[in-house]
């Protein structure tokens, strides 16, 4: 199955997808109403807006520097997750997406990258917790948070994670232990994102390593992982065959393909993949 992640509320009803993402508010802290029609998808931790409102919600590491999009290792800023009156307004708005429409995707969960959040409240929360491990801490407060949002959820809830399927790898950076949560959501989402996709082994050997890592066969023919997985692939301005190519790449290892931010482009993409395919008939006059 094929489907489009998108602002744009018109987008999730073209022909060509058979499901839609809304994004109800996304990492620069715009927001929209939720839609009935699609997968609502909220950015959870990415929040450059309100960063800028209250710079107490930003994590910082050990000497006091910012997860903010003014450092050149982050695109945007973050939002510290243990901020109890953010993470309050997020359940609720995860509450409110699901109240219009029964599935929601989770974007942007976990810290900002390892060694984050050392501010106050993280120092004393984890002094205050039943982990020795500072790592086994960060783990349970991103766990705890998918769960909770997950109770909310009637229908399936979707967890977006970074494409790095190497063991240990999700936990160290931003705390999402893979087994833990899995317990939790429905399905996993792996944005791998270019603007050209010019070879596409690489994106074969990251679905393929999920894939192993999510408990499925690593072979294509095999059984799938018991959490399903689906990739999501960038649209805006790549050239139409090379986002065929990349959709061939994973789609054999993925549940579904997704197309981020030009729907237009994707479902050309998909249209001339499908008339590809069917080739064509030739008539010769008689």
């Amino acid at each position: 199955m094929y489907g489009v992640v998108t602002r744009n509320a018109d987008d999730v009803s073209i022909g060509e997808f058979d499901r839609g993402f809304y994004e109800v508010k996304d990492v620069t802290g715009r927001a929209a109403e939720p839609i009935a029609n699609a997968v609502n998808m909220v950015s959870c931790f990415g929040d450059t807006a309100a960063a800028d409102d209250d710079s107490g919600l930003v994590p910082v590491d050990d000497r006091g520097l910012p997860a903010s999009r003014d450092r050149p290792e982050f695109e945007w800023t973050h939002i510290c997750p243990t901020h109890p009156e953010y993470r309050r307004g997020l359940l609720e708005m995860v509450e409110d997406c699901a109240a219009v429409a029964p599935d929601v995707r989770l974007d942007d969960v976990g810290f900002p990258r390892e060694g984050y959040c050392r501010c106050e409240r993280c120092e004393r929360l984890f002094d205050e917790s039943d982990h020795d491990e500072w790592a086994d801490w960060r783990a349970a407060t991103i766990t705890d948070f998918v769960a909770a949002a997950a109770d909310r959820v009637s229908g399936r809830t979707y967890l977006s994670v970074h494409p790095d399927p190497y063991p240990g790898h999700l936990r160290t950076r931003s705390g999402i232990d893979v087994d833990a949560v899995a317990e939790h959501v429905d399905e996993f989402v792996v944005p791998i994102y270019d603007t050209e996709y010019a070879t596409t082994y690489w994106l074969e050997t990251i679905v393929r390593g999920f894939r192993s890592r999510l408990g499925g066969d690593y072979d294509v023919h095999g059984a799938p992982p018991e959490t399903p997985l689906s990739v999501e692939l960038y649209a805006a301005d790549v050239d139409v065959d090379a986002l065929i190519e990349a959709t061939e790449a994973v789609e054999p290892y993925a549940k579904d393909v997704l197309f981020g931010y030009e729907a237009a482009n994707a479902a050309a993409a998909l249209r001339r993949r499908d008339a590809d395919a069917r080739g064509g008939e030739v008539h010769r006059p008689e």
